[in-house]
């Protein structure tokens, strides 16, 4: 990597971003499910290409990592622009499912006679 390539990654997620260096926005996570709307709203054809982007990798769910792997960017500049997206009504986003934290007792028992009868 030459050292103009090296400046380039370190300003470009800046600018992305428009200097912003938190998001609007503290729900999302790495798991975090996002879609886009379709049809988008009225008047959401003015974003930069960055956002475009996302909404054409978003016609079908995705989680925040996969957008962030697939757009080869931080997640936490991934993260402004999909709050800048959400706020224009570009896309829907569905938080992770909690986990039950009770453990149930019948299927802990069938586990171990599984794993007893390998």
């Amino acid at each position: 990597m030459s050292e103009g390539d090296a400046a380039g990654r370190l300003v470009r997620p800046f600018t992305l971003t428009g200097g912003r260096t938190r998001p609007s926005r503290a729900d999302f996570t790495l798991i975090t499910s996002v879609t886009a709307v379709d049809p988008p709203p009225d008047g959401s054809d003015r974003s930069q290409p960055e956002h475009q982007r996302i909404v054409r990798l978003c016609a079908r769910p995705v989680v925040v990592a996969e957008l962030a792997a697939q757009l080869d960017l931080p997640v936490s500049v991934v993260v402004i622009l999909l709050c800048d997206l959400l706020e224009a009504g570009r896309i829907t986003v569905q938080a992770p499912r909690p986990v039950s934290r009770a453990a149930d007792p019948d299927l802990l028992q069938k586990v171990r006679d599984g794993l007893g009868r390998l």
